[in-house]
C-alpha cells in the first residue's frame, strides 16, 4: 500500500462521502497493488474517528447484548457507508504512513472461526508497534471505533 495524496475528497456521487465526513473520518487515496493498479480510499484520521466509536463489532453482537446496548455496530455502520473494515494486513500497511490510533483502537475484519466463538479483533499502535488484540464482539469502548476502506 502506498499513499498518493495527503487528503482527498471522495466523489459526491459515492454513498460513502457524506457518512465518512459526518463520522469525522479523513479519507486518503492509496495504491494497494502497484502491479494491478488497484486504488482505494482509506481512513487516515489520526485517531479512530469520533463518530464511529462506542460500537460493538456486528449486528449479532448488538442483538446478543442484553444491557447497556451501544447505538450500533462497526460492521453495520461500515456497510451503511458503502465501505468495509480494514483487514489486519491493511491496518498494518496504513501504519507505514504515520502513527495512527495512539490513544484509540479500531475494530478490524475478523476471521469467521473467531467470530463464531463470540470474539472479534481490533488493533492499535503503542510503543512504536502495531498490536492486534481480541475481545468479545459484544464489547464496546469510548476509545474503540473502526476504520474503513473503499476500493475504486
Amino acid at each position: 500500500m502506498r499513499l498518493l495524496t495527503n487528503y482527498v475528497t471522495i466523489p459526491k456521487n459515492c454513498g460513502a462521502s457524506t457518512r465518512w465526513k459526518k463520522s469525522a473520518g479523513e479519507p486518503d487515496i492509496v495504491i494497494i497493488d502497484p502491479e494491478t493498479k488497484v486504488y482505494a480510499y482509506v481512513d487516515c484520521a489520526e485517531e479512530s474517528p469520533k463518530g464511529r466509536r462506542s460500537l460493538c463489532f456486528d449486528q449479532k453482537a448488538l442483538n446478543d447484548r442484553k444491557e447497556n446496548k451501544p447505538v450500533g455496530s462497526a460492521l453495520e455502520e461500515a456497510k451503511k457507508m458503502g465501505t468495509e473494515l480494514l483487514s489486519e494486513e491493511q491496518y498494518r500497511q496504513l501504519q507505514m504512513f504515520g502513527e495512527f490510533d495512539l490513544k484509540t483502537s479500531s475494530w478490524i475484519q475478523t476471521p469467521e472461526a473467531i467470530r463464531k466463538l463470540g470474539g472479534a479483533l481490533f488493533c492499535d499502535r503503542r510503543y512504536n508497534r502495531v498490536f492486534t488484540y481480541h475481545n468479545g464482539a459484544i464489547s464496546y469502548y469510548a476509545a474503540r471505533g473502526f476504520r474503513t476502506i473503499l476500493f475504486l
